[in-house]
């Protein structure tokens, strides 16, 4: 009987309309309110469809940055109430009325100490309320950097300007929200990367509003900007940002600039503005070492277990691979973490060593032209005791079929070759033996240990060449 009510419930649940205030108080609880109030909170609701909701919001830059953090997590929550809703698309609706925009920052420029440009729809100005200094992992790599950038937020003009370099995706913006994050509450604080210092010049520029423009980029305590090389060969730019940068170091200002490169390798950027900016406190992020992208993948993989109910579970041995492996960039390490427990999540099962290495591949610069089907078929054959002619003859004796399907299943996961390319790779075979070969190695995967053993141990030796990896 209970269960029976339980049943019924649910199916009343599934087919009411979506409560999207319900859903805005979940996605508050679940993702925090300075999330929620900084960009969640601009979300409106169109209309559901059968298989999706349509939401609205005002920008395509708050729907692109929506999308790109937070869709899932939303997907996730209106699943709870539509389990048949599997997409959300967006539409753009422009808030039209600038009296009503132009109240609005007012009233921010009121209640906060951020300062904004009140001609754009946007607060491009917002700083992440997720990058803080206490969430910044550190190591020997970025040590020098985040104690520079923790000086300026306790000493205002200490280093002047502070200029932080590295390669992509080294924690450079991550450094400058946390300054700007410490020091918002007493300050006037003004974020904005390079790009978008571009557009708002040359937006005032056409509009005749020069004078307002240099009054909110010099009427400020702390200027960040983030990106610094994008201002190449901007003559006009260079030669404002220049005046803007004096006026603010002359007021007592402090300014932190971030760039990709050191301030001498600069190109197409004034020699005057370069020498400014080595005048201050140079210091750079280094690609970090095995200490501490362990320290970011046990630290990343907490937070998502934390997040996901203790659903997660990535092993100490795929999180030292992972570490050992990705040494780019902490942004390609924190990728190749979500990409593990997307596959774990979808799959519902912990993934081997060997499944990982197949979902990091192209981080891993596995290209798929180092695996050729001679490549398979020669390892296969070496792996069973076998020839390549006997693997390809037409016999079918019990010892030969296994390994010829065996290196049928491989080609097909391994490369992206069709069933006839691969057929015909395997002495003209037809399609349907190909189909047969794969769903037989399958089944048995899902019987047979050995099997798996044997089949994860292949792949490691066609993608890394190595053996007995798992």
């Amino acid at each position: 009987m209970t269960s029976n009510n339980t049943t019924q419930s649910t199916k009343d649940l599934s087919s009411e309309a979506l409560d999207w205030v319900v859903i805005q108080k979940d996605m508050k609880n679940k993702l925090g309110s300075d999330i929620y109030e900084s960009w969640l909170r601009k979300i409106d609701f169109v209309e559901e469809m059968n298989s999706y909701v349509l939401l609205s919001v005002s920008t395509r830059f708050i729907r692109d940055w929506i999308t790109s953090r937070y869709l899932d997590q939303i997907l996730q929550i209106v699943k709870i109430y539509k389990k048949d809703l599997t997409r959300i698309e967006f539409k753009i609706i422009e808030k039209n009325s600038e009296n009503v925009i132009e109240n609005n920052i007012t009233k921010n420029e009121n209640n906060e100490n951020i300062s904004f440009i009140k001609d754009t729809y946007l607060q491009y100005n917002r700083i992440d309320p997720n990058k803080r200094f206490d969430n910044f992992i550190t190591g020997t790599s970025n040590k020098l950097a985040y104690e520079a950038s923790m000086k300026v937020s306790e000493n205002i003009s200490h280093y002047n300007p502070l200029y932080i370099y590295g390669g992509v995706g080294m924690g450079k913006t991550h450094l400058l929200n946390s300054i700007g994050l410490s020091l918002k509450e007493k300050n006037k604080v003004m974020f904005i990367s390079a790009e978008r210092f571009m557009y708002q010049f040359v937006k005032s520029i056409k509009s005749n509003d020069m004078v307002k423009f240099k009054e909110y980029f010099r009427n400020t305590d702390i200027l960040l900007i983030d990106d610094i090389q994008f201002m190449n060969g901007k003559e006009a730019m260079q030669e404002e940002f220049f005046h803007t940068f004096n006026a603010l170091l002359d007021k007592g200002s402090q300014v932190i600039i971030s760039a990709d490169r050191a301030p001498n390798k600069l190109s197409r950027i004034q020699d005057r503005i370069k020498s400014r900016f080595a005048g201050g406190l140079v210091v750079d992020i280094q690609k970090p070492d095995y200490e501490l992208r362990n320290k970011i993948v046990k630290q990343k993989t907490e937070e998502l277990n934390i997040f996901y109910s203790n659903q997660v579970n990535i092993s100490e041995e795929i999180q030292k691979f992972i570490s050992t492996e990705i040494t780019t960039s902490i942004r390609e390490l924190v990728g190749a973490i979500n990409r593990v427990v997307s596959f774990s999540r979808i799959y519902n099962k912990v993934p081997n060593l060997s499944e990982v290495k197949v979902v990091l591949k192209d981080l891993l610069n596995i290209g798929e032209n180092k695996v050729t089907i001679d490549l398979i078929q020669s390892t296969v054959c070496k792996f069973f005791k076998i020839s390549k002619s006997e693997m390809l003859s037409s016999r079918r004796s019990r010892y030969l079929v296994r390994p010829r399907q065996t290196a049928i299943y491989l080609t097909k996961i391994l490369t992206s070759k069709s069933l006839p390319e691969i057929g015909r790779e395997f002495s003209n075979r037809d399609h349907t033996t190909i189909i047969h070969s794969v769903k037989t190695i399958e089944k048995l995967k899902e019987k047979d240990p050995e099997m798996t053993n044997n089949i994860n141990n292949l792949k490691n030796q066609i993608l890394y060449n190595k053996e007995n990896e798992i």
